[in-house]
């Protein structure tokens, strides 16, 4: 293992790293098509060799452009994947989501890189190790050695689930009482479902969020008003409406001008929030929720003592959605094992006191469906 290339990777040559990045993203989608067949068509020898090709190709681009990192963290899966080839060792789930896992660890790296982030969060170190170890394994030992492998890069059980089947739980809605604030709640729902019915990416996405935040609350013992959690759960993206759809309906990159127009959203619900008895709470959460701890968020660049313990939990659940969504728009089955293990590894971007709880949701969830 090139130790170097992960602790201290270097940019020999920016724009040949932007090419394999591309690359990558090209050849990301055909390897998880590939494994998916392979699930369920394992002894397919053609598939077995457009995956162990496409693996090896990467870490080919890898060296082509002198990306040592990718070369790095490449090496184990092809090693795995050769001997699967050959015949020595078996197809199985676990070693599915190893490979997939690396793959995902090795296009969070690569944009780590070209946006100048430490990479320290993602453990590549465990991760290459752990592959070296299992690529010389004796066949009976792979599966263990792959779970092993998974709980200590993601701090998770590897349990392979599909999203649409673990994240449409209907979720334990807070009882209202007043007639007046559960009409109120119906109504802001119901702008959740016009958002919704806008995209077919959306669906079910606001019973999923609306579950998490809840459950989360929950086992952080109700900082957050729940009333007030649910109502901002439906309206902290309702904004969205008033902007041009060819934005924030966009799947491709952003203009910097079409990401200052997105940036407006949150003020749109919170303003109306605001003018409706009894909803300040919401508002504010609304108002907050793509704030960050760092003071790098949006509007107002607020950090983490003035952000409000609702707009952080939302933060931290809207993120894991975008995370399921984005992948979904490359053709992507992102399981919820390595979506979460995405956003733990985004350190900065989450308030810590909220990691713990929102984990807990999430093992809790991965335990039920095993």
């Amino acid at each position: 293992m090139d130790i170097k290339a992960i602790i201290a990777p270097a940019i020999q040559d920016r724009e040949a790293l932007e090419e394999f990045a591309d690359a990558l993203q090209d050849k990301a989608v055909e390897i998880e098509r590939y494994v998916a067949q392979l699930k369920i068509t394992p002894g397919n020898r053609d598939i077995i060799d457009d995956l162990f090709r496409a693996v090896h190709n990467i870490k080919g681009d890898a060296a082509l452009t002198k990306v040592e990192l990718g070369v790095t963290i490449t090496h184990g899966v092809e090693s795995l994947l050769s001997r699967f080839r050959e015949g020595h060792i078996q197809f199985s789930d676990r070693l599915a989501e190893t490979i997939l896992l690396t793959l995902d660890r090795l296009e969070l790296a690569i944009e780590g890189l070209l946006k100048h982030k430490p990479l320290d969060s993602l453990r590549l170190v465990p991760l290459v190790q752990g592959l070296e170890k299992t690529a010389q394994a004796l066949p009976d030992q792979i599966d263990d050695l792959c779970a092993e492998l998974i709980e200590i890069v993601t701090g998770f059980p590897p349990v392979v689930t599909a999203p649409s089947t673990v994240m449409q739980d209907k979720p334990a809605i807070t009882p209202i009482a007043d007639h007046v604030i559960a009409a109120d709640l119906q109504f802001f729902r119901s702008l959740a479902m016009q958002l919704e019915n806008r995209s077919p990416f959306f669906k079910g996405r606001t019973t999923r969020i609306l579950r998490l935040a809840l459950e989360a609350n929950k086992a952080a013992e109700h900082v957050v008003d729940p009333v007030q959690l649910e109502a901002a759960i439906y309206m902290h993206d309702v904004g969205m409406m008033f902007l041009p759809e060819s934005v924030w309906l966009k799947v491709g990159q952003m203009s910097a001008e079409e990401k200052l127009t997105l940036r407006t959203h949150p003020n749109y619900a919170a303003t109306l929030l605001q003018r409706m008895p009894g909803w300040e709470g919401a508002a504010e959460i609304v108002a907050q929720h793509h704030e960050m701890p760092d003071g790098s968020g949006y509007p107002n660049n607020l950090k983490d003592e003035q952000i409000c313990a609702g707009a952080k939990v939302i933060a931290i659940v809207d993120a894991f959605e975008a995370v399921m969504l984005k992948h979904s728009h490359h053709g992507k089955n992102r399981s919820v094992l390595r979506a979460i293990a995405e956003i733990n590894a985004c350190d900065n971007q989450f308030a810590p006191e909220w990691t713990l709880p929102f984990n807990t949701v999430i093992r809790r969830t991965i335990e039920t469906t095993s």
